[in-house]
């Protein structure tokens, strides 16, 4: 959409008071120098522990944690050093969101700093372990554990195994899949017995989010509503997911076998490079990946995170001569090959990178936004690739609606399921996980009971960050925000629209951390947020 001069000679008026007001020398300027360096030093130092480098810009893995620990040292001297009430407003804002992200990395110091040697799955049976030892250990068995799953003649690894799940025509096979987690499911819970490492673990998490909010809590109080108001909207979004796709009950070694009826009709058509299409996507987005510098780990290695992530690789910063030195995004996942869901799960990562590679602003701001925006965003671009427009255009053929946003929804609302689970089990952590994920799956997705089985431990992040997967259920509510005030405001975008870089960079992802969820989805909306939106896309499939 082209806008009008006075439009464009406006909004580069602002960009400049902006960019003046983003330089102006400021008590602060030392402090955030330090700060862009202490969190380059950290991106490099999880780029080699991810195993994706030995070495990075010539340096080695103790020289840059040297530097974190420097860096540290320094940016707290420094910051101690400031008289805070003489700062302004906007100084306070920036000093507030750096002592949150140093609260997020923690105190590096060798007092203080975790045992070089990561616990290992073997690990989740010591007694003396805390909250976080006992969350590694557990996440550690989907590494050990998850990514070689006994199946079959050989082995696969747990996220293969799920996308696997939606094609396997067989029932028995489907069920032989489910079986080869049982070893995971029992490293995880036991057999379901109070103690349990996952039972232990939840319990410490309780207790954790009671002191500090770090996951459900955390998530409602970023858009501004109750725990109370999280939960009704998870039912609300449950039972019409429930209503809308009748009453026949499935295994759960079935579930995704019959929600992936789309993916299977155009396996063919995405045998190819998912990447690449991926990147034409993004290019009709007005986004060049390429251009950005988006680096990619995305092929199968021995040791790999068993998490798809992307995380900051350097952070982007202004220059002295005013010129804006770009963000690298470093994208980890299993790509070399794939169907509609990973390539749903690419075009997230990537919208993971597209939104910190859009930030502009001083070095205070530039980390991610809040945890649920950040999720919620992602995912904005990544639904399109269960809209027939979309498969018609980048695959020359294109599903049914009901059948595409079925194997969309189907996913969405296991997410959703996970979110009401976790929500459950950190309000009362003494009761049985097993029974709960039962009663909700029986209720809400029509899967047959089998309490028997930990089957709900699937995701990795139920364990190394307890509370986490509410960002992904209840960010479905501000994602089909999103799309849809995108859409009202300049036109469909499931099939390309070159406007949707630079509106969505305007709107929603130039702040960085300097606008909360509820900021931004205000400003967006201008009213509160609500899950009408995504109820609306559930009724499509009716």
């Amino acid at each position: 959409m082209r806008r009008p001069l006075t439009l464009v000679l406006i909004l580069a008026a602002l960009g400049a008071a902006e960019f003046s007001r983003a330089v102006e020398p400021s008590p602060l300027a030392p402090a955030e120098a330090i700060f862009l360096d202490f969190l380059d030093a950290h991106g490099a130092v999880g780029a080699i522990d991810s195993g994706l480098w030995p070495d990075f810009q010539g340096r080695s893995r103790e020289s840059w944690d040297t530097t974190v620990k420097d860096r540290h040292r320094a940016l707290v001297d420094q910051l101690a050093e400031l008289d805070v009430e003489a700062l302004s407003p906007e100084d306070q804002a920036a000093l507030t969101a750096m002592r949150v992200t140093l609260a997020d990395w923690g105190d590096p110091s060798p007092a203080v700093a975790n045992n070089p040697d990561d616990p290992t799955c073997a690990s989740r049976t010591d007694p003396k372990l805390d909250y976080e030892g006992l969350s590694a250990a557990l996440a550690a068995c989907y590494r050990e554990i998850g990514n070689n799953l006994k199946f079959e003649a050989g082995t696969i690894d747990r996220g293969g195994a799920l996308g696997l799940w939606s094609d396997l025509e067989e029932p028995a096979r489907r069920k032989a899949l489910h079986d080869a987690f049982i070893p995971l499911w029992t490293a995880l819970n036991g057999n379901n017995e109070p103690d349990s490492p996952y039972r232990r673990l939840i319990k410490l998490a309780a207790d954790a989010e009671k002191t500090n909010g770090s996951g459900v809590a955390a998530a409602a109080r970023a858009i501004g509503v109750s725990v109370e108001d999280v939960e009704k909207w998870l039912v609300q979004i449950l039972s019409a997911w429930r209503d809308a796709t009748g009453p026949e009950m499935v295994e759960p070694w079935d579930y995704r076998f019959a929600m992936g009826e789309g993916g299977r009709h155009l396996a063919k058509a995405l045998s190819g490079d998912i990447l690449a299409l991926d990147h034409r996507f993004y290019r009709d987005l007005g986004v060049d990946l390429d251009a950005l510098g988006v680096v990619y780990d995305i092929k199968n290695r021995p040791n790999k995170s068993p998490l798809a992530y992307t995380d900051f690789l350097t952070r982007g910063r202004y220059l002295p001569n005013g010129e804006w030195k770009k963000t690298i995004a470093r994208v980890v996942g299993r790509y070399e090959d794939g169907g509609l869901s990973s390539l749903n799960e690419l075009v997230h990562e990537n919208g993971h990178a597209v939104h910190i590679s859009a930030i502009r602003n001083r070095p205070a701001f530039t980390d991610w936004t809040d945890t649920l925006f950040t999720e919620a965003f992602a995912d904005v671009p990544s639904w399109s690739v269960y809209e027939p427009v979309w498969q018609q255009k980048y695959l020359g053929l294109s599903l049914p609606v009901d059948v595409s946003l079925k194997g969309l929804f189907g996913s969405v609302m296991l997410d959703i399921a996970w979110s009401l689970f976790e929500l459950r089990m950190l309000r009362d952590p003494a009761q049985d996980p097993n029974a709960l994920w039962t009663d909700i799956t029986r209720e809400y997705l029509h899967i047959t009971p089998h309490p028997e089985v930990s089957w709900w431990a699937v995701r990795v992040q139920l364990v190394s960050r307890p509370g986490y997967m509410v960002n992904y259920g209840l960010g479905s509510i501000l994602t089909a925000e999103m799309r849809a005030a995108t859409t009202k405001a300049i036109g469909p975008f499931d099939a390309g629209n070159p406007g949707w870089h630079a509106w969505t960079s305007e709107k929603l992802i130039r702040f960085g951390s300097q606008k909360s969820a509820k900021k931004l989805m205000d400003e967006l909306l201008g009213r509160p947020l609500a899950p009408d939106a995504l109820l609306a896309e559930i009724h499509r499939i009716q």
